[in-house]
């Protein structure tokens, strides 16, 4: 089982939000998290603290609630780290529209940009001509147009685009963390 295979996905996570009786998109908050664990190596702590100030709670209903955050922190922290280079976004899947994963990457992107534009230009100083125009380029998503139609044209542009936000997620992750994820070590490549 994969990493990914663990990790809660968007509709368990909102759900949950729901029960926090908040609207909050949890693709807003990943992103967040997927920054802060690249630029501050987030604390649990931290991250349940944030979560509940998004949803507008002092704390998580119960221990279960608790866990799942922890959870998502814990395997989010996990896939960034892995070697497989397998880390996605928290975003809606397959049995949303396109229109509705349009909104999810966008509203992904806000949060990982929120985080970004927070650290200031001194630490950009360090990072690598591709981090910085990937940074760039994802100010882009953040003004797309999300309003569009169930298409094979429009589905395969989103893929690309999800792509694009998820590499720049592990690029940021792996400057940060030099040695993390070991991606050059030796072995073959399993396809």
């Amino acid at each position: 089982m994969s990493l990914s295979d663990d990790r809660p996905d968007f509709s368990t996570i909102a759900d949950l939000f729901l029960s926090h009786g908040s609207m909050q998109s949890p693709a807003f908050l990943d992103g967040r998290l997927c920054a802060e664990l690249a630029l501050h190596d987030l604390t649990a702590e931290a991250w349940l603290e944030e979560v509940c100030h998004g949803l507008g709670v002092e704390q998580p209903r119960d221990r279960e609630s608790a866990e799942t955050l922890l959870a998502w922190r814990r395997q989010t922290l996990d896939a960034l780290a892995d070697s497989a280079l397998n880390y996605e976004p928290l975003l809606p899947d397959d049995l949303f529209s396109l229109a509705e994963r349009a909104r999810g990457l966008q509203e992904w992107t806000l949060g990982f940009l929120e985080v970004i534009d927070d650290t200031g230009d001194t630490p950009r100083q360090g990072w690598s001509q591709a981090l910085r125009e990937a940074i760039d380029d994802l100010g882009a998503l953040g003004d797309m147009e999300t309003d569009i139609d169930d298409s094979a044209e429009n589905e395969n542009d989103l893929f690309a685009l999800t792509e694009h936000a998820r590499m720049a997620a592990m690029l940021l992750f792996t400057e940060q963390h030099p040695g993390q994820p070991q991606v050059e070590s030796g072995e073959p490549t399993q396809h």
